[in-house]
Formats: C-alpha cells, structure tokens, sequence
C-alpha cells in the first residue's frame, strides 16, 4: 500500500512539473516582443476601426494567438458568472454544458434501453449473434455524423435530431459489449444454476449479469466517451445551444481565448465522465 502511494505521489508531481513546463512554453512563445508598435504599417482608417472594435492599436504585438494573461483573464470571466443568459447566442458556460449534458443523458438512456437487453438476448442466443452479427458490423462503422441529414430530414428538429445522433452512436459499443459478456460467462456456473434448477429470469439477474457487469460497464464506458465527442460536432452542425456551439460561435467572432477556453472545459468534463464510469466498473468488477 505505501508502494502504491508512493507511486500515485510521484506521478501527481511528474504530472505538474509537465503541467508548468507546458505553461513556460506558451508564456515564452507569446510573449510580445516590444521591438514593434501595433500601429506600424496599419493605416488611419485601421486604428480607427481597431478602437471601435475595443481592442488597443498601441499594444505591442505577440503573434495572434492568446497570451496567458489574456487566458487566465477569461477562464476567470467564464467561471465567475457561469450561469448568465443574455440572449440566444451569448450564455454562460454553465448553461452551454448543461443543454450538451443533457442531451448526452437522454440519447445514451435510450441507447441503453436499447442495446443492454438486446445485447442481453443476442448474447445467450448463438443462433440470434449469428443472425445480427452482419447488419451490426455494417451500421457499426458508419460515422454517426452521418445520420444527421437523415435525422434532420425526417425529425425536422435540430436538438431531438442531436439526440438521435447520440442515441446511434452509443448503441453499438454497448450492444457489442454486453452480447460479448453473456456469451463468455463461464459454463460452469451456468451449469451449477441447472443442476439448482434456477428459474431463468432469476439465472439472468443473479448469475450472467453479474458475470457480465463489467464487461457491460466497459461498453457504457466507451459509448460515453463516444457520444461526449460527438454532441460537439452534433451541435456544431446544428446550432442553437450547447458547449459545441458555443465553440463555433466564438470561432465566428475570432475569439481564439473562448474557443481555447471551451476545448479545457470539453476535456475536463470528459476526462470526468470517464472517471465516474470507471469507478463504477471498480465496483462491479469481481475476484475470482
């Protein structure tokens, strides 16, 4: 036990020391220079339009991309007033991650509805993996990107359309995962449930899905991690609101710190999601 954190202690230091070496680089490598007003080689008419754009003409020039005063002067506008709504296209990132969350939720719901029982079925049943096993290694490999023109011709709704998205990208990891855990619970413990004569709804809940929880969880493990990408691109493509939104609309604006901004909070959240899936395959996961 004192190995293990030892160990957890020195990679938390390694990963710091990564961490400051990183924010070194991007300090040095947009640090103005100061040989160079911003107004040389601009016209009137430019500083003009600058100053009308709130920026300052004078300052001196660092080579476009935000410096980290600039970086940290934003995450602390963002998480100082996360939850503001000023309007359709300007709300705070607390709003914009809880309509993507939202919609990760309910299409990755539905894709369990779907995809654990059916998996359940495919999973005891050779003759039905055998039957499903083409059309799912057909619809598997499709981008669910892909279905967005379909889902936006038919369900004429954007955000359900994004839900739908979800829902098709979830199913197949799940789907594949729990069929493949029912199918490789070992033999002698179903054959101790016939010798007791168990019932088979009771066989199902306490003997392979037990053995096949974390195998299952390893599928929702991955689905998650699936439908987090693509909610971005869903609602990039969509519009309206949302963390990925959110992205676009600030690259529209030329806001390099915002779109910068939303990349950290979309990995913070995954790597966060991931956690929680994690742990919770910890929980289930059994010694032999």
């Amino acid at each position: 036990m004192t190995a293990a954190k030892n160990l957890n202690l020195r990679a938390g230091l390694l990963s710091v020391l990564i961490f400051l070496t990183l924010l070194g680089i991007w300090y040095i490598a947009t640090a103005p220079s100061g040989a160079s007003s911003g107004t040389a080689g601009m016209t009137v008419e430019q500083i003009e339009y600058a100053k009308m754009m709130g920026k300052d003409p004078g300052a001196p020039k660092s080579g476009g991309f935000p410096t980290l005063g600039a970086m940290g002067s934003t995450v602390w506008g963002h998480l100082s007033n996360p939850f503001y709504d000023n309007g359709p296209n300007d709300k705070g990132i607390a709003i914009q991650l809880a309509h993507s969350l939202g919609r990760v939720a309910l299409g990755f719901g539905l894709a369990c509805l779907v995809a654990i029982p059916l998996g359940f079925v495919i999973g005891m049943s050779p003759l039905l993996r055998r039957a499903f096993d083409p059309f799912i290694q057909v619809l598997k490999p499709i981008s669910p990107l892909a279905w967005m023109p379909l889902a936006l011709y038919t369900i004429k709704d954007s955000s359900i359309s994004g839900i739908f998205v979800i829902f098709i990208c979830s199913v197949w990891p799940m789907l594949v995962n729990t069929a493949f855990g029912v199918a490789s619970v070992k033999r002698d413990w179903l054959n101790v449930s016939a010798t007791l004569e168990v019932n088979p709804l009771r066989k199902a809940f306490l003997v392979i899905l037990p053995a096949a929880a974390p195998t299952i969880l390893t599928g929702m493990r991955i689905s998650m991690g699936i439908a987090w990408l693509v909610i971005v691109a869903a609602e990039m493509l969509v519009g309206g609101t949302g963390i990925g939104y959110f992205v676009w609309n600030e690259w529209n604006n030329l806001s390099l710190t915002n779109v910068i901004f939303a990349i950290l909070v979309i990995g913070v959240v995954g790597m966060l999601l991931d956690l929680a899936f994690g742990q919770l395959q910890k929980v289930v996961t059994y010694v032999e």
